[in-house]
């Protein structure tokens, strides 16, 4: 996934008003659902996701393969 993309999607899920929990791939086959907005901090093209038992997982553009969860909301 290039940075750019990256960071376009996860913020296109991450915004989605009303929030909705969506799915991040990394390269190394494990997933991450996001399931709070307060759950993932982006900057600089990195990201943080801090699960429920407040495990960090740190991930860029370059482990990241996929996010889903359906279609973000289109923006105005």
């Amino acid at each position: 996934m290039t940075a750019k993309n990256f960071e376009r999607t996860l913020r296109a899920f991450h915004r989605r008003a009303p929030f909705r929990p969506f799915s991040v791939a990394l390269v190394s086959g494990d997933r991450m659902e996001i399931d709070h907005p307060d759950a993932l901090v982006l900057r600089g093209g990195v990201a943080v996701f801090v699960a429920a038992d407040g495990t960090p997982t740190l991930f860029d553009h370059e482990s990241a393969s996929e996010v889903s969860g359906g279609r973000p909301a289109a923006r105005n």
